[in-house]
C-alpha cells in the first residue's frame, strides 16, 4: 500500500513530462506536511482534535521520510494544532520529497532521468514505470466524487489533501472541477488535518498577493 506521501506525489506528476505540475506556492511543501502528519496518525504515532495534536506512541516508524518528523513532535516541550506543525514540517518539504521520490523509484514505480537543457543546466524528471499505482489512486477519488461512493477514511484524507493544494486539477477538468464542486467541499470537510492544509495554503497564497500588490 502507498503512503499518504507517495499517492500525493503520484497525483503531483505530469505523466508525459515526469516533472511537477504547477502548484500554488509552497503548495506542494504544505500538502507533502499534511500526508506526512495524516500517514503518522494512520500508524498510531498522534491524533488530533480542533484544537491540539497529541503524541500518542513515541516510537519510531522505522520510515526514514517520517521518522524525522516525528522527532520533532516528541521533542516538543508544548501541544500544538495541525496547522502549526503542517507549518514546521513544510519548511522540511524539499528533503520529505526526496524521500518520497526515491522511495517511489525504489519500488519500481518512478524511473529517475537526469538530462541537461541545451547541454548545460541539469535537469531531473520521474517517469512512470508502473501506472497501476497512479490509476487506482485518481480511481478512488472518480468514484467518491463522480460515482457517490463512500469515502473510506483514507479516500477522505486523499481528497482533503488534494483540494487543498489544488491537485485535483490533475484528476478532473476545470468544467468537472465546477460541476462537482459542492461534493468535493463536503468530503474535504470531514478531515481536521486537510483543512488545516488548506488554510496554510489560502494563507500563503493571500500573502504572495499582497506582497505583488504592494511591490507595483
Amino acid at each position: 500500500m502507498l503512503t499518504f506521501p507517495e499517492e500525493i506525489v503520484l497525483l503531483a506528476l505530469d505523466d508525459k513530462t515526469g516533472k511537477f505540475v504547477e502548484l500554488p506556492p509552497l503548495a506542494m511543501d504544505q500538502a507533502l506536511a499534511g500526508a506526512a502528519l495524516l500517514e503518522l496518525a494512520f500508524q498510531n504515532r498522534i491524533d488530533t482534535d480542533l484544537t491540539h495534536l497529541t503524541l500518542v506512541d513515541p516510537k519510531p516508524t522505522g520510515q526514514v521520510m517520517l521518522d524525522p518528523l516525528l522527532e520533532k513532535i516528541v521533542v516538543a516541550k508544548d501541544k500544538k494544532d495541525a496547522k502549526y506543525w503542517v507549518g514546521i514540517f513544510a519548511a522540511d518539504g524539499e528533503r520529505l520529497r526526496e524521500e518520497v521520490l526515491a522511495r517511489l523509484v525504489q519500488r519500481g514505480i518512478l524511473k529517475k532521468e537526469e538530462k541537461k537543457f541545451l547541454w548545460v543546466i541539469p535537469g531531473r524528471r520521474y517517469p512512470m514505470v508502473k501506472d497501476q499505482e497512479e490509476r487506482e489512486v485518481r480511481s478512488r477519488i472518480r468514484s467518491v466524487i463522480v460515482d457517490g461512493e463512500v469515502p473510506g477514511p483514507r479516500d477522505v484524507v486523499l481528497i482533503s489533501l488534494a483540494s487543498a493544494c489544488q491537485l485535483l486539477r490533475s484528476v478532473f477538468s476545470d468544467a468537472d472541477l465546477l460541476k462537482y464542486s459542492s461534493r468535493i467541499a463536503e468530503v474535504s470537510k470531514m478531515d481536521l488535518i486537510g483543512r488545516a492544509v488548506s488554510k496554510s495554503v489560502a494563507e500563503v497564497q493571500e500573502a504572495v498577493m499582497r506582497a505583488v500588490l504592494y511591490s507595483v
